[in-house]
């Protein structure tokens, strides 16, 4: 499948949403101090050597070097689980791993063009990664840069042979902005000590909570995991911009899952994301959030399956942070609005109402929180040493722009400190932190008591509540229905005659993206983050999207994939008290 034409929201490790502030502080993270900017091997190798290439390869006579960077992502990880009361496993690791762009012709046209056809895709030797040594030996760092930028500078050349034989052979595109736009270079050292831990006390925790579990007999897999990460970014170009930049992600999460008897596996989970250790809940706040979730896990065994459905819903706030992502998000990134091979279900709706009047969208990674509450889709500068911007998407329902790199496309010349990748992948447009605002709310029961009103004017028999989603995908590409799927963990029916509402399972939402933004009816009050991972051509990036809880008036389902395995024959060991040694 054409990974251009297939964005897919994941989740690291467990699928996350994340938890409420905190109540208690956790063991504090040691300080260890930070080089300075003069004092950084990495950052002076790095720079010494991508002049040394620029100023040489600039003077070739066929397809001359004007543009090049370097982007070196410094990674320490320090992580622990454990299952039933016990230490499953524990590491900890160090990674270095350096990204190189080489712009080959002019800014006009060059190696990065867009080819028609099939052969626009299958360019991943431009873009592998290669990794640097963890020591500061500015010998090996430079040899290693050396080696990878020539190898990238002539992957680029060759491609560029492509771009101009491709353009000589086909029709003249609809689009025709350049393929890299100017941008005043930045310098900035803001980089972040290497996690630590008290890991003897996180032992002990850790395999406390995982003990919680053991109780509940239909639990057949369950766990709970520690990661505390610092990402330093190392951004270098041969225009003078020299950015390193951190970033703490530290996450503690369990999951907990079942099996029915008709084969289908049930999951429920939470996560905490912070930015320090110091400010994870206390073990009281997660015990509570575990009893919650075994409870549900429960319900959902027992739960019957719905059949196809269309009629009205409510997502909760976090679901709804989810859809807009998956709808909304991946449609508005500049570089979709200019590949022919792309859908481009919004690029001509600017200026134009998209969704209701009362909903307004914008991507702000400048905000590390929102609230109080942690968001990982912080960052202060892109991957292309352009300082994150609040974005406005949609005004008051209206569309308004798109999430753009220093690739322009029509009417949006410049970048607005939106370009992303993960390491080894190429460079586009991603999300940040997705806000998604209502200027007319209500409290949440009276959005509820909407719900019932319209179950009962449409006279359906039930309407649905979407209360915890764990993400889903959506396909862009031409070569694909313009639609979306978000799969849904944890759902109820809501009946308009007072009958206590429901647990359901086996139903995925579906849909097209500009016929389901016209169903929002209504927003409640209760603004709430969800904390995740994107995947899309550039790699996984962190997320993270805040909404309210949403009413739309239509919503379809339909029938989510099932596997035949059955539960296991034999209860858990520790609950098999009538069972032979």
């Amino acid at each position: 499948m054409n990974r251009r034409s297939l964005a897919v929201l994941t989740l690291i490790l467990i699928p996350l949403f994340l938890a409420g502030p905190s109540s208690a502080a956790a063991p504090a993270q040691a300080v260890v101090a930070a080089p300075k900017a003069d004092s950084d091997v990495l950052l002076t190798s790095l720079s010494k050597e991508l002049m040394r290439a620029y100023k040489k390869h600039q003077e070739a006579e066929q397809h001359p070097l004007y543009f090049l960077s370097y982007v070196a992502e410094d990674s320490r990880n320090v992580y622990m689980g454990a299952l039933l009361g016990a230490l499953r496993y524990e590491s900890e690791s160090h990674d270095r791993r350096l990204t190189v762009d080489a712009r080959v012709g002019t800014r006009a046209l060059d190696n990065t063009h867009q080819i028609k056809g099939m052969d626009g895709w299958g360019r991943g030797e431009d873009y592998e990664s290669v990794r640097l040594t963890n020591e500061d030996d500015e010998a090996a760092l430079r040899a290693a840069a050396w080696l990878h930028t020539d190898k990238v500078l002539k992957a680029a050349r060759e491609q560029l042979t492509k771009v101009l034989t491709n353009k000589a052979v086909t029709a003249e595109e609809e689009d025709k902005s350049e393929d890299f736009s100017p941008y005043p270079a930045s310098r900035h050292y803001s980089v972040l000590p290497e996690p630590s831990l008290d890991r003897a006390q996180w032992r002990v925790r850790i395999k406390g909570l995982s003990a919680f579990f053991k109780k509940y007999p239909f639990i057949i897999d369950s766990g709970v995991h520690l990661s505390a990460k610092t990402i330093n970014r190392y951004i270098l170009n041969s225009e003078g911009t020299e950015v390193a930049t951190g970033n703490p992600y530290v996450r503690l999460s369990y999951y907990l899952y079942a099996r029915t008897t008709d084969g289908m596996d049930l999951t429920r989970h939470q996560s905490y994301d912070t930015a320090s250790a110091a400010d994870l809940p206390a073990d009281s706040v997660i015990l509570k959030d575990m009893e919650q979730s075994a409870k549900e896990l429960e319900a959902l065994t027992k739960a019957p399956l719905v059949e196809p459905y269309t009629g009205p819903a409510i997502f909760r706030a976090k679901a709804s942070a989810v859809y807009f992502h998956e709808i909304m998000g991946h449609r508005v990134e500049g570089h979709r609005q200019k590949l022919e091979s792309e859908g481009q279900t919004f690029t001509k709706k600017l200026g134009q109402a998209v969704t209701a009047p009362f909903i307004s969208v914008y991507d702000d990674a400048t905000q590390p929180s929102f609230k109080g509450t942690f968001l990982r889709g912080h960052y202060s500068f892109d991957d292309e040493g352009v300082p994150a911007q609040n974005v406005t998407i949609v005004k008051d329902g209206v569309l308004k722009g798109f999430l753009m790199t220093r690739s322009p496309v029509k009417n949006f010349p410049a970048s607005n400190g939106h370009a992303r990748r993960e390491a080894g992948s190429p460079i586009v447009a991603r999300m940040g932190n997705t806000l998604v605002k209502a200027s007319s709310s209500v409290p949440y029961p009276k959005l509820r008591e909407m719900l019932i009103s319209e179950v009962q004017k449409q006279k359906k028999p039930f309407g649905l509540v979407f209360d915890d989603i764990s993400g889903g995908f959506t396909m862009t590409g031409r070569g694909f229905t313009q639609s979306f799927k978000v799969i849904p963990l944890l759902v109820y029916k809501v009946y308009p005659d007072g009958k206590p509402d429901e647990v359901v399972r086996g139903v995925d939402i579906v849909g097209t993206p500009l016929a389901s933004f016209t169903k929002i009816a209504a927003a409640a009050d209760d603004d709430d983050v969800f904390n995740g991972t994107c995947g899309a051509e550039s790699g996984s990036v962190p997320v993270s999207a805040v909404a309210p809880s949403l009413l739309l008036s239509e919503v379809e389902v339909e029938k989510k994939m099932t596997f035949s395995e059955k539960p296991p024959i034999l209860p858990p060991p520790h609950h098999d008290h009538g069972g032979r040694p």
